[in-house]
């Protein structure tokens, strides 16, 4: 992706201004106190971003029970649970298994549990989403993942996993942030931002191209839609919302 002379010199600035944090993360400090922030941020970046996508999230679940078992019942996985933010928009008596690979979300996710009595959780795994051994094959009918394809190690490896634990005629619910559009005010200020953005953000990407992945996952149905989020932060403003069908 080529960059302009003028987002060179504002990322050059960006940096200059970051470098007390670089210098933290050098010394390895930055990623430990990072983790251990990161939720607490998180935890009221999750309820702005709920208040100005509420309509948006609503749309998205709104057919999760078209996806249940045989038995009526909705095994669901949430990958990047985090703080529990999408709990309020899942169906009354669904079955849930959260993920995460960082356990200091643990009691932000037990509040929004006790907020959100309709739900049932089985188990919580803490991993990577590239490995979620714990979770036998072809065991959960929906898998969620919200603002999280942004910041894992593979996106190929966690849709493969997605994959593999999905029952067949499951669906992969994504709604994530990913690259603007070229020649695009949200890309030049995502190229500006995005290596500094990746150390202040426990590693969260803004030029990925995540429908790309989603294409070449192998489901059996696509059904995907960009959008202009209706966010105040500019280089997040770019989204895709929808869900796969295995």
């Amino acid at each position: 992706m080529e960059s302009s002379w003028l987002v060179i010199l504002l990322r050059t600035g960006v940096q200059l201004l970051a470098l007390p944090i670089y210098l933290l993360w050098y010394l390895g400090l930055w990623g430990p106190f990072c983790k251990k922030a990161f939720p607490h941020v998180m935890a009221q970046v999750a309820v702005s971003y709920n208040k100005k996508m509420f309509s948006k999230k609503k749309e998205l679940f709104s057919n999760l029970k078209d996806f249940a078992g045989p038995s009526g019942e909705l095994t669901l996985l949430e990958i990047g649970a985090g703080t529990g933010a999408n709990f309020e928009f899942y169906p009354a008596g669904c079955r849930l298994i959260c993920n995460d690979s960082n356990d200091n979300f643990n009691k932000f996710l037990y509040k929004s549990l006790s907020q959100n009595p309709h739900l049932q959780l089985e188990r919580c795994v803490i991993a990577p989403a590239e490995d979620l051994q714990q979770i036998p094959n072809a065991s959960v009918d929906v898998v969620v993942c919200t603002l999280v394809l942004c910041s894992v190690k593979s996106i190929e490896r966690v849709l493969s996993e997605v994959c593999r634990v999905l029952r067949p005629g499951g669906a992969f619910y994504f709604l994530e942030h990913v690259v603007g559009p070229p020649s695009s005010w949200n890309l030049f200020w995502q190229q500006i931002y995005d290596p500094v953005w990746q150390i202040l953000f426990d590693d969260c990407h803004l030029l990925r191209e995540t429908w790309r992945d989603l294409e070449k996952a192998g489901f059996s149905e696509l059904k995907l839609r960009h959008i202009c989020a209706p966010l105040d932060t500019n280089p997040l403003k770019p989204h895709i919302i929808g869900y796969a069908v295995k």
